[in-house]
This record gives structure tokens, C-alpha cells and sequence, in this order.
């Protein structure tokens, strides 16, 4: 089943374990979902709960009152109660009845109200929200109807609204939105390939750069550092406004078994980025293009994208390493004529220990300790 969930499905997952963690249960019940489903904050399940005045805060002082803290934090494994296990197999359920191949963040909700009777439909209750209200809401969304907002109801200071797009929201994640909200962390030292991504992308002609450099090295740090340029304004003109969506193409392939399923998704996504036209769409490993959703004879992606690339409609960055670019992009020279290649190198000793100086004050918050520049200076080193 996991094998059908969005990226931001597995997501509330990991934040679900998160959050028994912090409340020291030694379980993964349905109100570490539903806190999994808010605090993870930009699926189609967060923005229901959120409209309809569901805080996280909230729903955690509500489980505190009914559950309480444990004792200890839980060591290893925590393993799902029987009625979150429920929930997960009714949002595979739901997913199918609403005629969806993979399982979002909006199914776990649906699937958590059909259950109906753990803590958390308790706490959504006690806050208010009456469950068939909350399912309507999710329907709501996914039918675009927010979507169909007027223009004049965006942010009031100007600056660009978060976006209410869902295909691009299901497959995707708007990074922009995501620097704007402070949740990536700091960009540190990657000013020269940020700089060179700005200046690809600023182009007439081949302008849309694909980031070359070995696993690991920071080829997405750069790609979130140009998302928090965007939002500091400190981009050319050509760049402003614009938001910055990774593409996730395994929530692209999953589940579509039929022929021509993988393909209309990509349409759905590319139709939307020509419709907005604010969309540059990052996509990780772009080697897996070629080839990607190309079962029992379906075109692959490569062959989707590169008309919309020729014609100016779609601006990408993509990643890879140097022998998938050779081995893949290289080789094909439509795709080759419309990428422009950056390297990205392995930082430097002296710039790893600056990196890590650079995020220690966020890793300290979350796990709660100290850690000192001694201790800095030989994690970059034995590393």
C-alpha cells in the first residue's frame, strides 16, 4: 500500500512517529495522523483542516486532555495501533472510489473520518468540526474549487499568493511557498551556482540548467537557495513572482499500471505550469526521464516534455550526475540542445565545517542538545 503514497503522504507518516515521539507514546495512534496530516502543512489535508480552523496546537492540547503524556520517549520501532492501521487500508478506499491511483494526503483524512471513532475524529469534534463538514471540504478542494477563486482574493500586500494547484500540489512541492514559510533550511556557499542557475534561466534561448554533480554534493541546497532568493526579491526581473515546484516522479509512476496512465498525469501537470505561467518545475534525476512511464510501449516523458520545452512553455532545472547526463541526456540531442549544463562540486572541508556551523542552531532545536565546534569539526572531518 505505502508503495501508492505522495511524497507528502509518507510524509505525515514520518511526522506522525514524530509527534508520538514528542508526546512519549510508544504508538502510532490516529491522532499522531491527524497531527502527521496538519503539521505536515501544504498537502490538500492541511489546507482543509486549516479553512476550517484546525490548528496544530490545538489538536495537540486536545490529545494531551484526553490522552496525556507518557513517561519516556519511546526507543526504536513504534508500530500503528489497529484502528491507524484501519484508517491507512480505508484511505486506500477512498483513494479507489474517488478513481485515484496513488493515496494523498487528503485520502488519510477521508480515511480517518470513515473510521470515525478513534481520538482523532474525538478531537476534531471537540474543536468543532463536525466530520461530514471536514470530508466536504476535502471533496471541495479536490474538485478545484478553490482553484476558481477570483484573482482579487489573493494576499493583500502583493506579494505572490501561495498557489491552490492541486494536480501540481499532488505531484509536486512548491518550494517558493516552502522558503517563503521558513521550511528549508539555510542555503550556505552555493551563491556561484545559484548565481549561474539565475543567469540560465534568465536567458532567451537554452535556459533552463541542469545541475551536474555526484550524490550528495548539494545539487537540491541550490535549487532551494534560488526559492529563497525568489522570495527575498533578490532575483533579475525576469525571475520575480515566479514559483519554484519540484516534480516527484515517483508519485508520477506510481500505481499507473494501465497504459497511458503515467502520461495523463504529466499532461494534467504540464497543462497546469502552461496555464499559470509563473511555473519553473525542478525535477530531481532527470535521467529517469527518458524511459520514464514507457511500459507496454507508452511514450516516455522525455518525448511529453520536449515539445513544450522547444516552444518556450515550460522553464526546468534538472539534476543528475555527470554518467546519467552522458549516458541519457547527452545522447538525446533535442533534450541536449535545450539544457544548459552547471557543475556542481563537492564542497571543500573549510566549507563543509562553514555548512554545518551554518545549520547546527536547527539541528540543536530539534533534537534538543548542543552541539560544539569541536564536534563540528570532526564530523566534516572523518567524514
Amino acid at each position: 500500500m505505502f508503495e501508492r503514497f505522495t511524497d507528502r503522504a509518507r510524509r505525515v507518516v514520518v511526522l506522525a512517529q514524530e509527534e508520538a515521539r514528542m508526546l512519549n507514546h510508544n504508538y502510532i495512534g490516529t491522532e499522531h495522523i491527524l497531527l502527521g496530516l496538519i503539521h505536515e502543512g501544504e498537502g490538500v489535508a492541511a489546507k482543509a483542516l486549516e479553512s476550517l480552523g484546525i490548528s496544530l496546537e490545538g489538536v495537540r492540547q486536545q490529545v494531551e486532555e484526553i490522552i496525556g503524556q507518557g513517561q519516556q520517549a519511546p526507543s526504536g520501532h513504534i508500530p500503528f495501533t489497529p484502528r491507524a492501521k484501519k484508517v491507512l487500508e480505508l484511505s486506500l478506499r477512498e483513494a479507489l472510489q474517488l478513481g485515484h491511483n496513488y493515496i494523498g494526503t487528503e485520502h488519510i483524512l477521508l480515511g480517518l473520518i470513515r473510521e470515525g471513532e478513534g481520538v482523532a475524529a474525538q478531537v476534531l469534534v471537540k474543536l468543532g468540526a463536525d466530520l461530514n463538514r471536514v470530508r466536504q471540504q476535502v471533496i471541495q478542494l479536490l474538485s478545484g474549487y478553490q482553484g476558481k477563486e477570483p484573482a482579487a482574493a489573493g494576499t493583500a500586500t502583493g506579494e505572490a499568493a501561495p498557489s491552490t494547484s492541486l494536480v501540481l500540489d499532488q505531484f509536486g512541492r512548491n518550494l517558493t511557498q516552502a522558503a517563503r514559510e521558513g521550511k528549508l533550511d539555510p542555503v550556505i556557499g552555493r551563491e556561484k551556482e545559484i548565481e549561474r542557475v539565475m543567469q540560465v534561466l534568465s536567458r532567451r534561448t537554452k535556459n533552463n540548467p541542469v545541475l551536474i554533480g555526484e550524490p550528495g554534493v548539494g545539487k537540491t541546497a541550490v535549487v532551494e537557495g534560488l526559492s529563497q532568493s525568489i522570495v527575498k526579491g533578490e532575483v533579475p526581473e525576469t525571475l520575480k513572482d515566479k514559483q519554484l515546484y519540484t516534480l516527484d516522479l515517483g508519485a508520477l509512476v506510481a500505481g499507473s499500471r494501465y497504459r497511458g496512465d503515467f502520461e495523463e498525469r504529466l499532461k494534467k501537470v504540464l497543462k497546469e505550469i502552461r496555464t499559470r505561467g509563473d511555473i519553473i518545475l525542478f525535477i530531481d534525476e532527470i535521467h529517469t526521464l527518458v524511459g520514464a512511464g514507457a511500459a507496454e510501449g507508452a511514450i516516455d516523458a522525455a518525448s511529453i516534455l520536449k515539445p513544450m520545452l522547444a516552444r518556450g512553455e515550460l522553464q526546468t532545472i534538472g539534476a543528475t550526475t555527470l554518467d546519467e547526463y552522458r549516458k541519457h541526456l547527452e545522447k538525446d540531442a533535442a533534450l541536449e540542445r535545450r539544457f544548459q549544463p552547471i557543475q556542481v562540486g563537492e564542497p571543500s572541508l573549510a566549507h563543509t565545517i562553514e555548512i554545518l556551523k551554518g545549520l547546527r542552531d536547527r539541528y540543536e532545536a530539534h533534537h534538543r542538545i548542543s552541539i560544539t565546534d569541536a564536534a563540528l569539526v570532526a564530523a566534516a572531518t572523518l567524514a
